[in-house]
């Protein structure tokens, strides 16, 4: 019996609000200058939050308001934990992009070389891995009990981290959840004053999230859960450890199920093809699946600097495919345009949607385009 384990993590863990930080950044360039390059990241500690990178624009950014409402919005709005909205110092470092790099990005070429994955699989009915789905719609159901249902564990605090391990039979389906692992950050005592317990966070965990999430078929008697598995968990955020932005790529994508270029989303407007790119990898292993033509797929892109069309194309179906793979990528070759600008138009990529894919997985939710099945027809028809 095969068991897979991945990795979740809150919006409020300090790699998150450094994604989330970098992310608004960007939605706000695009929101007032379609056409702004936007490179972004962010270091957070105890206190204080360095906001640099490569941008060039035309338009305004209050940078110290926009992230002040980003950590406030995530939940950091008490002084105690010694990284709040109100008194974090917010330095600025941000310079424009190199003229050596936007001479190739603005012929239409990619804005770096590299390689992209894009994965999709039929665990779920999202297409993703079983394992970072639920992984991910625990810590989503973690921070909508802070934010909108305090009463159930009024305790709760924004770090936060989940691991799901499960055990897949012979074929491949998912057979049941083997481990759950949670921990949340707590306060020493709940908003009525009340001591908070390790017992009590454990049962109330289990209860109100695990169970509002997996479904019951894959629950067992043999379930192992770890909550707050250390005992306790009241210092944390970014006064407990660092944060920097693209620090969580494999949360950000596949769980660790299918390989990662090495490239970050988070921060990167659409002519970078870190991200442009593994969008359209998404979208087409995504479409091929949900077509019919394989029972998982993995596709990989590779691009030169400057240089519009992908160096190259790889296409897998792990041999559960009904058409050959080198006959699916030919393909994809011939029929989608993968240059920069033919994925910026396709996805519609020049809109500020960025930001609420800083937390949660930038794949397996539907309100993002490159999770549209808008290609299916295309794949069957031809493959069918």
């Amino acid at each position: 019996m095969k068991n897979f384990t991945s990795e979740s993590v809150s919006e409020g863990h300090p790699d998150k609000i450094c994604d989330q930080v970098s992310d608004a950044v960007l939605d706000k360039v695009l929101a007032d200058d379609p056409t702004g390059r936007v490179a972004c990241e962010c270091f957070a500690a105890t206190g204080m939050i360095v906001v640099g990178g490569e941008i060039t624009t035309e338009t305004y950014i209050d940078l110290p308001e926009l992230v002040r409402s980003v950590i406030a919005d995530i939940g950091y709005v008490d002084p105690a934990l010694r990284f709040d909205s109100e008194s974090v110092a917010v330095i600025n470092v941000i310079n424009r992009q190199s003229p050596d790099i936007a001479m190739g990005v603005d012929t239409g070429g990619a804005g770096d070389q590299g390689m992209m994955f894009g994965f999709a699989c039929m665990e779920t009915d999202e297409y993703m891995p079983a394992p970072i789905y639920y992984s991910h719609k625990l810590m989503k159901r973690l921070a909508d009990i802070r934010k909108h249902d305090s009463i159930l564990m009024p305790y709760l605090r924004p770090d936060a981290k989940a691991q799901v391990s499960v055990d897949y039979d012979e074929e491949g389906e998912p057979l049941r959840v083997s481990t759950v692992v949670i921990s949340t950050q707590h306060a020493e005592v709940d908003s009525r004053g009340e001591p908070v317990t390790a017992q009590r966070i454990r049962e109330d965990v289990i209860e109100n999230v695990v169970k509002a999430v997996i479904p019951e078929n894959l629950i067992t008697n043999d379930t192992i859960y770890h909550v707050n598995p250390t005992g306790r968990f009241v210092i944390g955020g970014p006064h407990g450890d660092t944060g920097l932005t693209g620090r969580k790529i494999i949360v950000d994508t596949y769980g660790g199920r299918a390989p990662h270029g090495g490239g970050a989303f988070s921060g990167k407007d659409p002519t970078k093809v870190d991200r442009s790119g593994a969008y359209a990898a998404r979208h087409l292993a995504k479409n091929i699946v949900a077509a019919g033509v394989a029972r998982e797929c993995t596709i990989q892109i590779a691009y030169a600097i400057g240089i519009p069309e992908p160096v190259s194309i790889y296409v897998t179906t792990a041999g559960n495919g009904s058409a050959n793979d080198t006959e699916i990528a030919a393909f994809i070759k011939n029929e989608i345009d993968l240059t920069p600008k033919g994925i910026i138009e396709r996805l519609h990529l020049r809109r500020p949607i960025y930001r609420p894919s800083a937390a949660y997985g930038h794949f397996g939710r539907h309100q993002f385009p490159w999770e549209h099945l808008d290609l299916v027809e295309l794949f069957a028809k031809h493959f069918s």
